[in-house]
């Protein structure tokens, strides 16, 4: 392994053991500032998101409603996301402000995993400089405050990439294993990571890896560990007809080949937005630099003017190229000949090494660019969770947009909770039988033990036993407004409950358009309260 900083010789005039302890300090208090600029990102995001946010996402919503159990699969996705959430809930209670939280934590750890990666081809402040750009594209900054599937592989996938890395290089067992089990749980977390492997394995064919026994020993150690971790979801799955594939292939279909290419289109031109603010720092960098070196006398032998990327070696340099290029050219190939079509979020997890490839352009003084770089990437996180903030918070109550952040959850809680009171005094509100964003909000601002029956559906909402689900009652509601007609099964029920009537609240400003509460209530039987005297 390559040293993390040159030391001098003692011939310089300094003796090496002085010179090892210099660069041990140098690169403790380098770790401390990339904890401290990772620390405030999640601090920065969550805050302000929670200050101008009276309801998450749908995704961070759904993640929320998920956590009530811990399930083995759901019928959407894998678990791994949802058990994080339902970890965080038990330690902080189930809050809005958490699914910021989450996001940002699976964004910043990916950073962290990224910075390993670079500390092992080049030198700690190089690695530090590619992970402050990377962390300036959308992925990482605004939509990391979204804890979906795609957020949350951030993490398990750069984690993978690392590992991937070691093991090549280092042939060490123990690292094939690691390898294995975090690809695992980034199955676990989204099925997509299949690209990732795929990426994985192009670089492998390419450097010819697959003729070294060692690499073969150490893919059936990791295959091991894979299958070991995965097992409990691939049981799962077999019990319910994979029922997540079949959730995924719809999502996949296209109407025609020609609207397949048309999204593809509008897929390309989103990732290009979505790496744009790493797009203009790099342009900003390289113009101050250019200037900075002409105004300078050049070095001898010109190593102030020599590109960063020309001190890595070919290796390493193959290794960004088709380990960070492949997973957009598959996918993009793929879904070219397949037709199918494409959601932007789905390559939130392509771009991990994207900023590697700007050391093509970057030379001179790493110490002077880290400076730099580092007032320009936290003078714009500044300013993009500042904007993001207000625009989704007073921008939008004040327009009367129908934006999802200024929804009126705790509003509708209140006021669904005093109409079950009015009907049932003795006995709290423990169900809401609704779709996953309106029964999520209502349910998230009534308390711990309230639960959502989603849609009135057993098989999306497995927490829920279908013998006593309904003995302590549920409160049934749907808004047209918010998801438009209810399903046959929550109507059905619907229509079953002994009270029925319909409330009006205002999204937010007196501009804002007024949601319909269409609610239903179903009263607790004999055992419910039999239960709550035994208690």
């Amino acid at each position: 392994m390559r040293p993390i900083y040159q030391t001098k010789s003692a011939s310089a005039g300094e003796p090496n053991d002085v010179a090892l302890s210099k660069n041990e300090t140098a690169l403790s208090l380098l770790n401390l500032q990339v904890l401290l600029f990772l620390a405030g990102m999640v601090a920065l995001w969550t805050l302000l998101c929670a200050i101008s946010h009276l309801a998450p996402d749908l995704d961070g919503m759904e993640e929320l409603v998920w956590a009530s159990s811990l399930e083995l699969g759901y019928y959407k996705h894998p678990p791994f996301p949802s058990w994080v959430m339902y970890g965080l809930t038990q330690l902080f209670g189930r809050s809005v402000w958490l699914t910021f939280f989450a996001g940002q934590l699976c964004s910043t750890l990916a950073l962290w995993f990224v910075w390993l990666l670079g500390r092992e081809f080049t030198t700690p402040r190089k690695a530090f400089i590619v992970m402050l750009l990377l962390s300036t594209t959308i992925y990482f900054s605004l939509r990391g405050t979204i804890f979906n599937h795609n957020t949350a592989q951030l993490w398990s996938i750069a984690a993978a990439t690392w590992l991937f890395y070691r093991a090549l290089r280092y042939q060490r067992l123990g690292t094939w294993l690691w390898l294995g089990a975090v690809s695992a749980i980034a199955i676990m977390t989204k099925y997509s990571a299949v690209i990732q492997f795929a990426a994985f394995f192009c670089f492998m064919l390419r450097q010819g890896s697959f003729n070294d026994s060692r690499n073969l020993k150490g893919i059936a150690g990791a295959l091991g560990t894979f299958l070991l971790v995965s097992s409990p979801h691939a049981y799962w799955l077999v019990l319910n007809a994979f029922q997540p594939f079949r959730y995924a292939d719809t999502a996949l279909e296209a109407q025609s080949h020609l609207d397949a290419l048309v999204h593809l289109f509008k897929f390309a031109l989103d990732q290009c937005a979505r790496l744009s603010p790493m797009l203009v720092v790099m342009l900003i960098l390289w113009q101050t630099t250019r200037k900075s070196a002409s105004a300078a006398v050049p070095s001898i032998g010109g190593q102030d003017t020599a590109s960063y990327w020309t001190s890595l070696s070919g290796w390493d340099r193959s290794f960004l190229l088709w380990v960070g290029l492949a997973p957009m050219v598959l996918t993009v190939l793929i879904s070219a000949i397949l037709g199918t079509r494409l959601q932007a979020s789905w390559a939130t997890t392509f771009f991990i090494l994207y900023a590697f490839y700007a050391l093509r352009w970057m030379y001179g003084n790493e110490q002077v660019n880290l400076r730099r770089i580092a007032m320009l990437v936290i003078a714009l996180h500044i300013l993009m969770a500042v904007v993001y903030a207000a625009a989704r918070g007073p921008l939008a109550w004040h327009s009367g947009r129908d934006a999802r952040s200024t929804f009126p959850g705790p509003a509708i809680a209140t006021e669904m909770n005093a109409i079950w009171r009015k009907h049932i005094p003795e006995s709290p509100l423990a169900l809401v039988v609704s779709d996953t964003w309106l029964g999520g909000n209502v349910a998230v601002n009534s308390g711990p033990g309230v639960e959502v029956f989603i849609n009135a559906d057993y098989a999306e909402s497995p927490w829920l036993d279908p013998a006593t689900s309904l003995d302590c009652g549920a409160l049934v509601v749907h808004s047209r407004l918010t998801k438009g007609e209810p399903g046959r099964a929550l109507k059905n029920l619907f229509n079953l409950a002994d009270w029925h009537g319909v409330a009006a609240i205002q999204w937010s400003s007196k501009k804002s358009p007024v949601i319909d509460l269409h609610w239903a209530i179903i009263p607790p039987k004999r055992k419910c309260a039999d239960r709550y005297r035994t208690g």
